[in-house]
């Protein structure tokens, strides 16, 4: 269905539409004059950087604007000029070095004349850089993609994302970085135990500082060495696949870092290469460069980068970042999206949203089965839509409207004065499929708190024993729980959590820099909380765990909306129904109910899967798990009648075989 048949309420921006599918048509049929598909166009890493071809090397590079080029590296000890580059037609450059001249692992750099300045550079598309932890100092290594004996041959997830976010570097509980293999051996299991059936693999793009969580990529080819080897990473995408867990790229190409060493800013010697030419090229609050997505040779680039990831290292999709700041000329910065004007001006990037259109259809070119996700906090009208309706292509987007309400209710306003109606809005009002989460890795951030953290603060420190029960952290163990299930079961088509924050992680993330001595003491994940059978923790995780199953156990995905059968502001009750079960939750702090009358749609028995309460989950075993009869006396209609403690919810399944 076309997107104005869809959403009526578009019509008045129909010129607008139009306009998105003409550009879109208009740059894919300038891209194609050569080739009948985006697959077949997207080969520019077949091309450039570092390839071995019969009797030696090849190098080739695009540098449009440089006088000239030269090679430099331990082949030619480092002298800058020595090793010239021929110019080939088109802004591209050539070398062909013979034999043994250079070696896998030979260190090398780009040397970049314009205007009689030479300037160094990592090589474009460089497939391994690294850093010297002496000097500081990055360089590239030449790479070759070797043949990897992937065992995932016709390996696809069609399930809706319930997705695990993870930093590999700080996967490890010891004061260090960690390794794709050791994530791969001793996280990954943790993943699969915990119903997880995606993980969203963050920072692997290489970029030159850490703390920037990888959101500043300097090479975009280049999976990062701080985390070990490119071989090493396809055992973990590998391992990931023979667990059926899908692996999906934290990809950025809404900006770059504005590096001329180790980035690609300035290659050629001018600041638009890749970027718009003066301010325009330039983020106002990242320090970031932006790319021109109207030149094809940046479209080719980015999507060359895309199927790059998705065939050399089987990743199943991507999660684009930074959506909301490609999709507007001021980046959504102070933009309130109060109505639908705000998507349909001359504020919106209409050279972006053709990008996005175009990676969209790509990436289901290379694999039908992959999917993407759009980081957009501003709802763009079809953004989940089809590109031949008029919409963008994505298959997902991030909602991330919902942890901002959660910090916000938690510092703002005590939990017996939360507006459950405002809360079910929140929720439920969205306009294309949405991942749900309570909190990602930027509410983990230092500066900012999880929510276990916010909710218990410096008790989470000495009262976190299983038989400790304080009102501080009674009540901070019990909305984790509340929070985290009303999310999930409500708030999208699929979900998200960040590594640790499952089992309440405490205190916040923060990467080793000056400030903190270098310190690597609050960029870990304390796993060893989790396995202390005698702390909370392992309680916390416990009831995520069977909340995540029981999600992919029902399909409550399927189902698109859930359906509200009862809400009390009073009481603070609030009931649905999803994928064939029952969620009712008592976010009251003090109110108790016995025999509370619950509408439910079936007149059958209905059955307590579990609630937060259970004592395995750290609650007090008030509810017991019986079955509860849809046939009230004297009540018109199917009710349940139920026991509901207060900050309590419970999940029922009617007895339907």
């Amino acid at each position: 269905m076309h997107i104005l048949e869809k959403y009526p309420e578009l019509l008045p921006y129909k010129a607008d539409t139009d306009l998105r599918t003409e550009r879109y048509l208009a740059k894919r049929t300038q891209l194609l004059t050569e080739h009948a598909t985006l697959k077949e166009f997207a080969n520019a890493h077949k091309y450039y950087g570092f390839h071995r071809k019969d009797g030696g090397w090849v190098y080739r590079e695009w540098a449009p604007a440089a006088d000239a080029l030269y090679l430099t590296g331990d082949f030619n000890n480092w002298h800058w000029n020595e090793t010239p580059m021929r110019r080939l037609e088109n802004g591209n450059w050539e070398l062909f070095l013979p034999g043994d001249t250079l070696q896998k692992g030979s260190r090398v750099m780009t040397i970049v004349d314009n205007g009689g300045s030479l300037t160094q550079h990592i090589p474009l598309y460089a497939r391994r850089v690294t850093q010297d932890w002496q000097t500081q100092s990055w360089c590239c290594e030449v790479w070759e993609d070797e043949a990897y004996p992937w065992t995932d041959e016709g390996f696809s997830c069609s399930a809706p994302p319930l997705i695990y976010e993870v930093h590999i570097g700080m996967s490890c509980e010891d004061g260090r970085i960690a390794t794709y293999r050791e994530f791969a051996d001793k996280v990954l299991p943790h993943v699969w135990d915990a119903g997880y059936n995606t993980i969203q693999l963050m920072a692997i793009m290489e970029h030159p500082f850490y703390g920037s969580f990888g959101y500043q990529v300097s090479s975009f080819f280049a999976p990062t060495s701080r985390f070990g080897y490119p071989e090493e990473l396809k055992y973990l995408v590998n391992k990931a696949h023979a667990m059926g867990i899908r692996v999906l790229l934290d990809v950025v190409h809404s900006h770059a870092v504005k590096n001329t060493l180790e980035g690609i800013n300035r290659f050629d010697g001018t600041d638009h290469q890749f970027f718009h030419a003066g301010p325009e090229g330039d983020h106002p609050a990242w320090g970031t460069k932006l790319f021109n997505y109207d030149k094809p040779e940046v479209l080719h680039f980015l999507l060359s980068n895309l199927k790059y990831w998705m065939e050399e290292y089987h990743f199943d999709g991507f999660r684009f970042d930074g959506v909301t700041s490609m999709l507007y000329h001021d980046h959504g910065l102070g933009t309130a999206f109060t109505d639908l004007r705000m998507y349909f001006s001359v504020n919106t990037d209409t050279q972006a949203v053709t990008y996005l259109q175009l990676a969209n259809e790509l990436v289901k070119q290379i694999d039908p089965h992959a999917i993407t996700i759009a980081e957009d906090m501003s709802g763009m009208p079809g953004m989940c839509e089809r590109i031949e309706d008029g919409g963008i292509g994505f298959d997902y987007r991030l909602g991330m409207r919902l942890p901002d309400l959660w910090i916000r209710l938690i510092k703002e306003r005590r939990d017996e004065d939360w507006d459950l109606g405002n809360i079910w809005w929140e929720l439920t009002n969205r306009n294309a499929p949405t991942v749900a989460y309570a909190e990602s890795h930027d509410q983990a951030l230092v500066g900012d708190k999880t929510i276990m953290f916010r909710l218990a603060d410096a008790e989470m420190y000495t009262q976190m024993q299983k038989d400790c029960h304080t009102p501080v952290i009674d009540r901070a163990t019990a909305l984790h729980k509340l929070i985290r299930l009303l999310t999930m079961a409500a708030g999208g088509s699929g979900y998200l959590t960040f590594m640790g924050n499952e089992f309440g992680h405490p205190e916040w993330i923060d990467f080793p820099r000056p400030g903190n001595g270098n310190s690597f003491h609050y960029c870990r994940r304390q796993w060893s909380l989790l396995e202390n059978e005698d702390l909370k923790y392992r309680q916390l995780y416990n009831f995520d765990t069977d909340m995540i199953h029981t999600a992919s156990r029902f399909g409550i995905f399927a189902q698109e909306y859930p359906e509200l059968k009862w809400i009390h502001e009073e009481d603070k009750v609030l009931a649905f129904e999803r994928g064939g079960l029952v969620f009712v939750f008592n976010f009251s702090p003090t109110q108790s109910y016995r025999g509370y009358a619950i509408p439910v749609t079936l007149g059958v028995d209905h059955d307590v899967l579990f609630t937060s309460d259970d004592l395995r989950y750290g609650g007090f075993g008030r509810i017991a798990h019986d079955t509860h009869s849809a046939f009230v006396p004297g009540m018109d209609g199917n009710f349940v009648k139920l026991y509901l403690p207060a900050r309590t919810c419970l999940v029922l399944k009617p007895q339907t075989t």
